[in-house]
């Protein structure tokens, strides 16, 4: 079942597992109810490659006094083309994990180009002038021509005509003539013979996220490549991966019930900000993108001011800073990426949807809430450990245990990412014999009870507890320590607010949650979908 859920996962959230990548039992079913996520965002549970693991704390000890020691090993530096970089001692293993994080996602995509970012995260493992190609002087004028057929392919495709066969049996004569010169996999092969794990990324609606680990004797390896790959990108294979691209679109979303359960839910619940928009892209947007519009996405955000890179392992800050401005120092300094500025208006009535597909029924219910990096946040965090986290919980234990009216009853806060004002979502396998309609009562009462019984003491400790644990475990790794530091780095304004959360966590009181609950959980803030079966 494990792997039936890897795969899954592989499908719907866009990205590609490795061995070693492990998922926790105990989120298990919410992994599996994300078929609603396409995209890997810090409000989401994350699978992260570990090449070595740290002491964790045990529950009996201080957890401050851990993290004050994690925070004096954390240096930090800017090059002066604006790119940053932070940097963690971690001297237990002699490992080094590297995370490169580009500050854009499905909510920069202009109009019409929806995709243009995960389309670009395929194609950065394509290679540069120097890597993954025999030849590049043969290689480019190829890759031009390919570009000048698809478009007089797509001219006559636009006009409702057929293309004609002739033209179509040159774009694959050119195709197949430049796909000769193709190293398949050369920067994967490098990496891998150099004794590196885990090359990988992910595209979701805020962030683009590069990441692979090697032995730390590899530093000097990492730079050139890392540098390589941004500096100088060939966009190669286009073609070719946009059927691929097409097709991971059919197997998450056209041929899947819950699929487009999601894209029509979230389409409902966000009226103005891009976050309605999914991560993979529209059909039509996907099938329109050229080469040229990648190239004009990456030279607009890709921009050095818009990289943060994360070093986390065995090596020397001093090493890991002359490197930096000797290979990440060639970029040129560009202007700042455009900034998302549209705004959600607050809704002001109940929204709802009903699809009819092949499928079991599932009932979701969201409610909009503040971004990341507001002071409530850790307080939506707690009510979504109350209500769903794990066989203790409100819902698990109401729902799936007591009354039987669902197979799982989960949710979580963040959808579809938290940079931006978002959504706690709810979701329900309804179990058979019974509807979504029982199965909404029955949330509502859960919900409702936040409102007006002040959580116990008791419980409230249990959740915190958790919280600081489930903290602790996503520090344990130097993967799960580089994403931490940069999602909150880039989303909050540094990475320091990471270490506050112990805080933030313990600060919360009952009458927090009541508050919040009595602002949030209200009719007009409520958008429901319901996914029921044909007959």
């Amino acid at each position: 079942m494990l792997q039936f859920c890897r795969s899954l996962l592989s499908l719907l959230a866009g990205i590609r597992f490795q061995p070693g990548m492990g998922l926790s039992w105990n989120n298990l079913f919410k992994l599996v109810a994300l078929l609603l996520v396409f995209f890997l965002s810090w409000g989401a549970p994350t699978a992260w490659a570990r090449t070595e693991t740290t002491p964790v704390v045990k529950p009996s000890q201080s957890i401050q006094p851990y993290l004050d020691r994690v925070i004096q090993q954390i240096t930090e530096f800017q090059l002066d083309n604006g790119m940053k970089f932070i940097v963690l001692e971690r001297h237990q293993a002699p490992v080094v994990s590297f995370l490169t994080y580009a500050d854009v996602g499905g909510a920069d995509e202009p109009e019409g180009k929806t995709g243009v970012a995960h389309f670009l995260e395929h194609l950065a493992f394509k290679g540069t002038t120097r890597i993954g190609t025999t030849d590049y002087k043969a290689e480019a004028p190829l890759l031009d021509k390919l570009d000048r057929l698809s478009e007089q392919m797509q001219a006559v495709k636009a006009q409702g005509q057929k293309v004609d066969a002739k033209l179509q049996a040159e774009f694959a004569q050119v195709e197949a003539a430049a796909a000769k010169l193709v190293k398949q996999n050369e920067m994967g092969r490098i990496v891998e013979q150099a004794g590196g794990v885990g090359l990988n990324a992910n595209t979701s609606t805020d962030a683009t996220r590069y990441f692979y680990s090697f032995p730390s004797n590899k530093l000097e390896l990492w730079m050139s490549l890392e540098s390589e790959r941004f500096l100088e990108p060939v966009f190669r294979e286009f073609y070719k991966e946009k059927d691929v691209i097409l097709e991971e679109r059919r197997l998450r979303t056209d041929n899947s019930s819950i699929g487009q359960m999601i894209e029509a839910f979230s389409d409902v619940a966000f009226k103005v900000h891009p976050y309605h928009r999914p991560v993979i892209g529209y059909n039509k947007d996907i099938q329109g993108l050229t080469r040229k519009d990648v190239q004009t996405f990456y030279e607009t955000h890709y921009a050095p001011n818009n990289l943060t890179i994360a070093v986390v392992g065995d090596v020397n800050p001093t090493e890991v800073k002359r490197l930096a401005q000797l290979y990440f120092g060639r970029f040129k300094a560009k202007p700042a990426p455009p900034e998302v500025v549209a705004a959600e208006p607050a809704q002001t009535e109940p929204r709802e949807l009903t699809l009819r597909l092949e499928t079991q029924p599932w009932y979701l219910e969201g409610y909009h809430r503040p971004a990341l990096k507001h002071p409530d946040d850790a307080i939506y965090d707690m009510i979504a450990s109350i209500l769903s986290n794990g066989r203790t919980s409100r819902l698990y234990k109401s729902l799936v245990e007591k009354q039987q009216l669902a197979l799982n009853a989960a949710g979580f806060s963040g959808f579809p990412g938290n940079k931006f004002p978002n959504l706690m979502l709810f979701y329900a396998l309804t179990a058979p014999g019974h509807t979504v309609d029982e199965v909404a009562d029955a949330l509502r009462v859960e919900i409702d009870r936040l409102k007006t019984e002040p959580v116990s003491t008791q419980e409230l400790d249990r959740v915190k507890t958790q919280a600081r644990a489930g903290l602790l475990r996503s520090l344990d790794s130097n993967m799960g320590m580089a994403q931490a530091l940069l999602e909150y780095d880039v989303k909050t304004g540094t990475w320091r607010n990471l270490f506050k959360q112990i805080d933030d966590i313990t600060a919360v009181t009952a009458q927090d949650l009541q508050r919040v609950a009595k602002a949030t959980f209200v009719p007009q803030n409520r958008t429901i979908g319901k996914l029921l079966p044909k007959a």
